[in-house]
C-alpha cells in the first residue's frame, strides 16, 4: 500500500468512528464493561477527538507532508508497540504513526484497552485484507526492528534493558500542570475542569496539580468544578475520594472540597485519583522558568502556555513526551 492508499484507509475509518453504526457501539459497550474506569461518556469523547482531529483527510496531508515518506516503502520495519491503558484508545497515536510510515506493527496492547484497538484493527482488514501485514497482536514482543513502549517509570526499566541494542522510543509516567493568576474568567475555570477531570484524571495529560498566587480565592475554582460532580456518583472514584479523605482526616491534615475533589496543598506533582495538589507562588516568571525542561511534565495549561480546556486535545503532531514519533520512524 502506497501512502496515499494508507492515509485514505485512516480517512475511512474515521469516518467509520463518526458514524457510529451497530458494530462500533457494541465494541465501545464491550470495552466500557471491561474496564470500570472507561465510562460511555468518556469512550466517545476519545474516539470523537482521534475522528475529528487525527482522521480528516486535510489533518492527514498536510501532517505528513513535513516528512520524507516514502510513498511507496520497500524496506519497511517491524515496530513492536507497548500500549498503555489508562484511557481509551490511548496508544492509537502510536499505531497511526507506524502505519501511515509503512512500516508493520506489532501491538501489545495493554490488558485494560484492547478492544477498541482490535476493532479498529480487524475494520482496516476487512477493508483492505492487504493489511494484514501491517497490523498485528502478539502478548510477547521479539525479533521487531525497533520499539515503542509507553508505561509507568518501574516498566520503563525493563523496557531500556530488553530494548537496549534497538532504535526504540520509551515513555515514563508524566503528568500536567496548571498555572493560575487569580484572574481567570469562569469560563475558563469550567475549561480547567475539563483538563482536571476528564478519564477521571488517569492521562498523562491531566492536570493535578495547580500553581495558584498567595491569596488565592478557591471558592471559584471549586463551584467551576461542580460540573463534574457526577464522578462522585462512580463507584470506583468515590472509593478513592473516601479514602483520600479518610488519610487527610487521620492525619489532621488541611483539605477543601465541594464534594467530588480534594484540594491539598502538596509540593508533589502527582496526586491521587480524586485529589488536585496546590502550591502557592510568589513570581510567576521564576515559576514559569522551573517548568522547563522538566521530565515529569506533559503540558503546562494557563496563560502563554495550553490553553485552558485543551490540555485533553492534542492535535496530531503534539506528540508525547516531546518526541517525534513520525520523524523517528522515518529515519528508520
Amino acid at each position: 500500500m502506497n501512502l496515499q492508499h494508507r492515509i485514505d484507509l485512516m480517512v475511512r475509518l474515521g469516518q467509520y468512528i463518526l458514524a457510529n453504526g451497530e458494530e462500533w457501539k457494541a465494541a465501545k459497550e464491550k470495552a466500557s464493561y471491561e474496564n470500570g474506569w472507561f465510562i460511555p461518556a468518556f469512550i466517545d469523547l476519545s474516539v470523537q477527538h482521534i475522528a475529528n482531529s487525527f482522521l480528516q483527510p486535510s489533518t492527514l496531508k498536510e501532517w505528513t507532508k513535513k516528512y520524507s515518506l516514502s510513498p511507496n516503502p520497500l524496506d519497511s520495519k517491524k515496530l513492536g508497540i507497548v500500549m498503555a491503558g489508562n484511557i481509551p484508545l490511548v496508544g492509537f497515536h502510536d499505531f497511526l504513526c507506524v502505519f501511515i510510515a509503512g512500516h508493520r506493527a506489532i501491538i501489545k496492547p495493554s490488558s485494560r484497552d484492547q478492544t477498541l484497538i482490535k476493532h479498529l484493527a480487524q475494520k482496516i482488514i476487512e477493508w483492505q485484507p492487504e493489511a494484514v501485514n501491517y497490523v498485528q497482536f502478539a502478548e510477547i514482543l521479539k525479533d521487531c526492528d525497533a520499539y515503542i513502549a509507553t508505561g509507568s517509570n518501574n516498566s520503563s526499566r525493563y523496557f531500556e534493558y530488553y530494548f537496549a541494542k534497538y532504535p526504540h522510543i520509551i515513555r515514563k509516567n508524566r503528568t500536567s500542570v496548571a498555572i493560575l493568576t487569580g484572574k481567570e474568567t469562569a469560563t475558563e475555570l469550567e475549561k480547567l475542569a475539563d483538563d482536571v477531570h476528564l478519564y477521571f484524571g488517569l492521562g498523562c495529560r491531566n492536570v493535578t496539580k495547580i500553581y495558584v498566587p498567595e491569596e488565592y480565592d478557591f471558592i471559584p475554582l471549586l463551584e467551576a468544578f461542580k460540573k463534574y460532580s457526577y464522578l462522585a456518583d462512580h463507584h470506583k472514584y468515590k472509593n478513592n475520594f473516601d479514602y483520600n479523605l479518610a488519610i487527610h482526616l487521620l492525619n489532621k491534615k488541611y483539605y477543601m472540597t465541594n464534594g467530588s475533589i480534594l484540594l491539598i496543598e502538596e509540593t508533589a506533582l502527582f496526586s491521587p485519583i480524586s485529589q488536585l495538589n496546590y502550591e502557592f507562588y510568589t513570581d510567576i516568571t521564576t515559576l514559569r522558568a522551573t517548568m522547563q525542561g522538566n521530565l515529569e511534565l506533559q503540558c503546562v495549561v494557563g496563560e502563554g502556555n495550553t490553553g485552558f480546556g485543551d490540555g485533553q486535545s492534542p492535535s496530531v503532531s503534539d506528540y508525547a513526551d516531546g518526541i517525534d514519533t513520525l520523524d523517528f520512524l522515518s529515519k528508520l
